[in-house]
């Protein structure tokens, strides 16, 4: 799994609807289906490549299947966020001051 893989997988809006649901909870395919126009083959499709990428892992449960976020793959994603953190608030700051200057 790689930051590659992660934001490729997340790129997809659809993707990011079935992300967002399982960040709510664990849920079956039927469940994440819900509300979305997606077939039953797409959805698999598209969970597949959220697994593949990390973010997503399943628990079987008899003959169900139940998705939810895995938080190993969240942590890879949150490293690579962590490493730009620091340059965004002296950005804002920049920012902040040159709109006080062009209210003035």
């Amino acid at each position: 799994m790689t930051e590659n893989a992660i934001f490729k997988a997340l790129a997809d809006p659809t993707r990011r609807a079935i992300f967002d649901k399982l960040a709510a909870g664990s849920m079956n395919a039927t469940a994440l289906r819900a509300g979305m126009q997606i077939s039953q083959p797409a959805m698999s499709q598209h969970l597949s490549v959220l697994r593949e990428a990390g973010l997503v892992r399943e628990e079987r449960q008899g003959r169900f299947v139940n998705y939810e976020v895995d938080p190993q793959g969240m942590a890879l994603l949150i490293r690579w966020l962590d490493r730009y953190r620091s340059y965004w608030p002296a950005r804002v700051d920049a920012l902040r001051t040159l709109l006080k200057e062009m209210d003035q």
